[in-house]
């Protein structure tokens, strides 16, 4: 296993990164501790998860899951870089969501607690939170690092103004800031390359992508598929628009000799500021199958191939769209 720094940080984190928003709503508890297992057999020690995963509210059923295998002990807890994400509805009142202050701290101690940990390695604002100053949020969040509850600072989600807000607001108060920028980033969905990804260059900051095979559009099959989540209405709506591109993708892959999941992993840890991209296996067997990508060096040509296949915008903004 390759490990980078995350960003500009000291942090070394594998190459992948272990989604595990499938824990819980599609793949049980007992099936979730042997990924987990593999994941640290693998030396893959970066998670990702969030208090809303798991989709009963307040719940964290997806923290949980972590926390009892955490409490396993083996060192479990140690040998992992821990993320998770705050913004979404944990409950029926007010304050209960979102980045106020008073939010961000009873969200990190109910992460906390379900995680079974006394801290959080990566904490991650889940989404944008316009109606709140950078003070408030800053503030918040300083005060939980002196803690020792959190020891760094992520976003998802953000687009390339709102990394670069958050950034010299942070630097205004000799404050680390954002270490990490979580987004929507694939074949299919290149925008990020015109504002997110020269933000996160600029300001050190770590990319991390999530959907990095598109919902499953890149895995192969996908014109195929006649049941499971590619043959949702969302992905079959999703196939529709993007369906020559798909089936130009699958024929290049072929052609390549490589199966177009591994591809589309690869391609992403070949572009700059990517540091892990965000794998959400349901077992064991699409975990090890993911892992194939560390293996794949792609050439330029078929590099300069992909982008005719699946062209991104055209470069950074606003040399993309103005001269």
């Amino acid at each position: 296993m390759e490990y980078v720094n995350l960003g500009r940080t000291g942090l070394k984190v594998s190459r992948l990164c272990l989604g595990t928003m499938n824990f819980g709503p599609e793949t049980s508890a007992a099936d979730s501790f042997p990924i987990m297992d593999r994941a640290h057999e693998q030396g893959l020690n970066f998670f990702d998860t969030a208090d809303v995963y798991g989709w009963k509210q307040g719940e964290g059923v997806t923290e949980q899951i972590i926390g009892r295998w955490f409490a396993q002990g083996g060192s479990r807890r140690e040998k992992t870089v821990l993320a998770t994400k705050l913004f979404g509805n944990m409950g029926d009142w007010p304050n209960t969501s979102r980045l106020s202050a008073l939010h961000i701290k009873r969200a990190c101690e109910g992460s906390l607690r379900r995680l079974q940990t006394d801290y959080i390695d990566l904490y991650q604002m889940h989404h944008i939170c316009r109606e709140v100053t950078w003070d408030e949020i800053w503030q918040a969040l300083e005060q939980l690092c002196r803690e020792g509850k959190v020891l760094y600072v992520g976003s998802s989600n953000f687009a390339g103004w709102h990394l670069a807000q958050a950034c010299e607001a942070a630097r205004r108060r000799n404050f680390l800031g954002l270490v990490s920028e979580q987004t929507k980033y694939h074949l299919l969905c290149r925008t990020p390359e015109l504002e997110v990804l020269p933000a996160c260059q600029h300001y050190g900051l770590g990319l991390i992508p999530w959907s990095p095979l598109a919902g499953g559009l890149l895995a192969g099959g996908a014109t195929q598929a006649s049941s499971g989540r590619r043959a949702s209405p969302f992905a079959r709506n999703e196939l529709a628009k993007f369906l020559p591109r798909v089936e130009a993708y699958e024929q290049f892959c072929a052609q390549l000799g490589l199966p177009p999941a591994d591809v589309a992993l690869a391609w992403l840890l070949h572009q700059p500021a990517v540091t892990a991209p965000i794998v959400g296996p349901r077992t064991v067997e699409q975990l090890d199958g993911a892992l194939r990508a560390l293996t794949i060096k792609l050439a330029e040509d078929t590099l300069k191939n992909l982008d005719e296949v699946c062209p991104g915008p055209g470069g950074p903004a606003p040399e993309a769209y103005a001269w």
